[in-house]
């Protein structure tokens, strides 16, 4: 069963106007915004990582919800499975505890269970936002509305990459992998503003995908205007396959974001040393993505990005 699927099923009874459709990354309610994720073993990080980033990293992809969603963090609670003999728990809490001490977010419950031996760890975490005006969902992008990207992508992928290669690598972009930074400060100050936003996790084609398929319409975007980090570049070029490995990775966390075509985000109050990059432009039609590079059209990569799905379905080869 593919995590579409799943989703769907699940509409059928998550009706509460909180929900939002499940189109979004994050419920509301009462002002407040709430996001959970889970990150598995093998899936999400390695069973050789440190379990101090994992713990970090758990938290950190938490916040890049809430920072989506221009919220500021007031409180998490913490799913723990336990197995061996505790000193891998006990590092991977530090972890989580660096990180919320970083982003002041107070831990105020959760839960344990103790696994099976040899099972793959699975955490997960809630993080509660509060809202200070508008939500953006991923449902308000306009015909029109340009594309933009803060933050920068495929270094983690590319950190992930170097680490299967050889678990010992080290590097920046082996620390952005294990060590994600949410964008909150950005985010509150775009969100404000944002017509549709969402934050980059399973890789810009597919997660933009899901914002043209709530918003309704379809999407140019300029391979070739991708923020790319000089490390990533170093390592893995600056050519059209490497930009495409770029925009497929995942576990980019940067932001997505629909602004009206008149805005200009550089006048906004984003931190200092904040990028962001024009990618492209909403179109009417139906919910696809047409890319291009250097004026000239793009084929679509067979993978748009990481789609969860039970071992007996087919991997995602459904798309326009």
């Amino acid at each position: 069963m593919r995590e579409g699927e799943v989703i769907a099923r699940l509409r059928r009874f998550a009706t509460d106007p909180a929900a939002r459709g499940l189109l979004d990354d994050a419920a509301v309610i009462d002002g407040l915004v709430l996001t959970h994720d889970t990150i598995a073993e093998g899936v999400h990080f390695l069973p050789f990582d440190p379990p101090a980033s994992v713990g970090w990293k758990l938290v950190a992809v938490n916040l890049s919800d809430l920072a989506a969603k221009g919220a500021t963090p007031v409180g998490a609670l913490l799913s723990l499975t336990m197995s061996g003999d505790g000193e891998w728990e006990t590092a991977f809490l530090g972890g989580v505890e660096a990180a919320c001490e970083s982003y002041d977010l107070p831990l105020i419950g959760g839960d344990t269970i103790a696994l099976p031996e040899g099972a793959p760890r699975v955490l997960g975490l809630t993080a509660i936002g509060r809202a200070s005006g508008r939500v953006p969902d991923r449902s308000g992008g306009e015909a029109g509305d340009r594309l933009w990207i803060v933050g920068t992508l495929g270094d983690s992928a590319e950190g992930l990459s170097e680490l299967e290669i050889d678990a010992n690598a080290t590097g920046p972009l082996v620390d952005i992998f294990r060590r994600p930074v949410p964008l909150l400060a950005a985010g509150q100050a775009i969100a404000p503003h944002a017509k549709a936003m969402m934050d980059v996790s399973d890789g810009l084609l597919i997660d933009c995908l899901r914002l043209l398929q709530a918003s309704g319409c379809a999407a140019d975007i300029d391979v070739d205007a991708l923020p790319l980090s000089t490390a990533f570049i170093a390592e893995r070029g600056d050519h059209l396959e490497a930009r495409l490995f770029a925009a497929t990775g995942g576990d980019d966390y940067a932001l997505l974001a629909a602004l009206a075509p008149e805005l200009d985000p550089s006048t906004l109050s984003l931190p200092l040393g904040t990028r962001i990059a024009r990618i492209g432009v909403l179109s009417d039609g139906k919910p696809a993505i047409r890319l291009s590079s250097a004026g000239q059209p793009v084929k679509l990569p067979e993978r748009l990005g990481h789609e969860h799905h039970s071992r007996s379905a087919p991997p995602v080869d459904d798309r326009d």
